[in-house]
C-alpha cells in the first residue's frame, strides 16, 4: 500500500507548498522511493487552460493533453515522478463528477451532500493514483490556505483517508510563514501558532512544520513553535530564502526532512544520494565560469509565474553550459511604443514564448526581425514560431500584410491559419491541440544537431498552424522547415538559412527540462547565445 504525505499551507499564500512538496519527492527518490504527486485545486474551473495568465500564471501542459497548474511543472523538473492529467484534481473536477454521476442515478436518489459524496470523490481521486502508479509515497499537495472555504472539502477529505490507511501509513507537513519583523528586530511565531490552531480545529494535526522564513530559526524559537503546535522540536523544519529553487531539496537533508518522514511512515530504505544534484546543478549555478544574457519577449511579463518553465527552462541551458543566466524581461508593448533598439542592445539571445491574442504581436515581431537582422541567436516558442513566419513573410518574401487569422481574418496572405479540426470547435476548455506529438526531424539542421536523433515527441497547446500553401516560397527566400508532424505534414520546427542560430517551434520545450537534464534546443540556444558575436 502506498504511504501518503498531505502538505497544506497556512497564514498567506505563495509560500512555496509546490517547491516543498518536489523537494521532498526529490528527497524520497534519493533514497530509492518511488514517488507521485498530486495538486488538489479548490477553484471552480475544471482546469486552468481557460484561465488569464495574469490571474494564475502559467497552464503546464502533460504528455496526455491535460492542462494544468504550474505545480506539476515543478514536481516534474524535481522528480522523476510520471504524471498524468489525474494529478491535478480540481473542485471543478470533482463536481463535475458527482452531478454526473448523480444525473445517471448513481446515488440511488439519496441527497448528494459534501460528505460524504465530494469528500468520498476526492479520496477516490487521490486514491486512484497511487493505485495506477504503484508507488511507495503520494505526495498531495492541498492548493489554497487553511482558513480559506473552497478548501475546507479536501482538508476534510485528507482527514478521513489520514484515518482510513491508519497511523504510520500517513503524515500531515503544513508550510507556514514566520515572519521577520525588521523594525523590532525579531521573528515572530505567532502567525503559525494560529495557522496550526486553525487546522486542528478541522481535525488536522501536523506532524512536521515547514517554517518559510527570511532569517535563521535558533533552538529558542524552534523550541516554542514545537511547544505552542505540539510538534517535536526536530519536526520544526527551517525553509530559509535561497537563491535558487534548487537548493531546497539540500537544504530540506540538513533539517533532516527525509530521515523525519521515513520514521513518521516506518520506511526502510538506502542512504540518501544527491552527488549528482549537487555536483550537476548546484555547483553549476553557484560557481558558473561564463554568464550570458538573454532577452524573453514576451506580453504576459509583469507576472513571474506566467512563463515560470520558459524561465526554468532558460536556467536549465544555463547550467548545462556552465553559464549563469542574466534575463531581461521585455514587454513586447514597450518595443511597439519605443522602438527595438533601447530595449534589446546588448542581449545576447532573444526568445519569443507562447500565448494569445493580438495585443503586443508586433512588439514582438520588431523583436524578432531585430534578431534575424543582426544575427542574435533566437528561440521561438509556440506563438514565436508563428510571429517569426510573420515576420519572415513580411520583411524577406515582401508580402505585405502577412498575418495570422487569429489576429486578421481577412488577411490577404493568412501564413498562419486555424487548424483544420478547429474550425468546428465551440467551446473553449481542453479543445486545443493538446499534448505530445511525434515530430521527423531533417538531418544537417540545428534542430537535428539538438536532438541527435530524427524523431522526437514534444507537448503542444495551440490551435493556429503554418498555413502549407506558403511553404514554397518560404523556402524559396531561405526558411527551413526543420521538424515536421509526419501525420498531417504540420510544420514543426523552422530555422534560417544563413543565420548564427534562430530555431523556432510550435510546441513547448520548456515542459520537457529539467535542471539535470536541460532540453536540446534550450541547450544549444543558450551555447549559440555565448558564442553570440555583438
Amino acid at each position: 500500500m502506498s504511504k501518503y504525505i498531505f502538505v497544506t499551507g497556512g497564514v498567506v499564500s505563495s509560500l512555496g507548498k509546490g517547491i516543498a512538496s518536489a523537494a521532498m519527492g526529490k528527497l524520497l527518490e534519493s533514497r530509492g522511493l518511488k514517488v507521485t504527486l498530486i495538486k488538489c485545486d479548490p477553484y471552480i474551473n475544471v482546469d486552468p487552460g481557460t484561465m488569464n495568465p495574469y490571474q494564475h500564471g502559467e497552464v503546464y501542459v502533460l504528455d496526455d493533453g491535460a492542462e494544468t497548474d504550474l505545480d506539476l511543472g515543478h514536481y516534474e523538473r524535481f522528480t522523476n515522478a510520471e504524471l498524468t492529467r489525474d494529478n491535478n484534481i480540481t473542485t471543478g473536477k470533482i463536481y463535475y463528477s458527482v452531478i454526473t454521476k448523480e444525473r445517471r442515478g448513481d446515488y440511488l436518489g439519496n441527497t448528494v451532500q459534501i460528505i460524504p459524496h465530494i469528500t468520498d470523490e476526492i479520496k477516490n481521486s487521490i486514491k486512484k493514483v497511487s493505485v495506477n502508479r504503484r508507488v511507495d509515497v503520494v505526495i498531495v499537495e492541498i492548493g489554497g490556505t487553511v482558513g480559506d472555504i473552497e478548501s475546507l472539502p479536501f482538508l476534510e477529505a485528507i482527514r478521513q483517508l489520514r484515518l482510513e490507511v491508519g497511523r504510520g501509513n500517513a503524515i500531515n507537513v503544513h508550510v507556514t510563514l514566520v515572519p521577520y519583523i525588521k523594525s523590532a528586530g525579531e521573528i515572530k511565531t505567532k502567525p503559525t501558532q494560529h495557522s496550526v490552531g486553525t487546522l486542528r480545529e478541522i481535525g488536522i494535526i501536523p506532524d512536521i512544520i515547514i517554517c518559510r522564513t527570511e532569517k535563521p530559526l535558533n533552538d529558542a524559537t524552534k523550541e516554542k513553535i514545537a511547544l505552542f503546535c505540539n510538534v517535536d522540536k526536530e519536526a520544526v523544519i527551517t525553509a530559509i530564502d535561497v537563491e535558487s529553487i534548487y537548493e531546497v531539496p539540500i537544504c530540506f537533508k540538513k533539517e533532516g526532512m527525509d530521515r523525519l518522514i521515513l520514521k513518521f511512515l516506518n520506511l526502510k530504505c538506502k542512504k540518501e544520494d544527491l552527488r549528482e544534484w549537487e555536483t550537476k546543478v548546484l555547483k553549476r549555478l553557484k560557481y558558473p565560469s561564463k554568464e550570458v544574457e538573454i532577452a524573453v519577449v514576451g506580453k504576459y511579463i509583469t507576472l513571474q509565474d506566467a512563463y515560470k518553465s520558459v524561465y526554468e527552462a532558460l536556467i536549465h541551458g544555463g547550467i548545462a553550459n556552465d553559464a549563469k543566466l542574466i534575463i531581461r524581461r521585455i514587454d513586447s508593448e514597450d518595443i511597439e511604443k519605443d522602438g527595438e533598439e533601447g530595449h534589446l542592445k546588448g542581449v545576447r539571445g532573444i526568445l519569443v514564448p507562447g500565448g494569445f491574442g493580438h495585443r503586443g504581436i508586433e512588439g514582438k515581431i520588431k523583436a524578432i526581425r531585430y534578431a534575424r537582422e543582426n544575427n542574435i541567436p533566437y528561440l521561438g516558442l509556440c506563438l514565436g514560431v508563428q510571429t517569426a513566419v510573420i515576420e519572415f513573410a513580411r520583411n524577406v518574401c515582401r508580402m505585405k500584410g502577412a498575418n495570422s487569422t487569429e489576429f486578421e481574418k481577412n488577411t490577404k496572405y493568412p501564413v498562419i491559419s486555424l487548424l483544420e479540426e478547429q474550425k468546428n470547435v465551440k467551446t473553449k476548455g481542453a479543445t486545443m491541440r493538446l499534448g505530445i506529438y511525434d515530430c521527423v526531424i531533417k538531418k544537417g539542421t540545428k534542430a537535428y544537431e539538438a536532438y541527435k536523433t530524427s524523431r522526437v515527441a514534444e507537448r503542444h497547446r495551440h490551435r493556429y498552424e503554418f498555413n502549407n500553401e506558403y511553404r514554397d516560397i518560404l523556402e524559396n527566400h531561405g526558411m527551413i522547415f526543420s521538424g515536421i508532424y509526419p501525420k498531417n505534414n504540420l510544420a514543426e520546427i523552422v530555422e534560417l538559412k544563413n543565420h548564427p542560430w534562430f530555431v523556432a517551434c510550435q510546441f513547448h520545450p520548456e515542459f520537457n527540462s529539467k535542471p539535470d537534464r536541460a532540453h536540446p534546443l534550450f541547450r544549444d540556444f543558450i551555447k549559440a547565445a555565448i558564442s553570440c558575436k555583438r
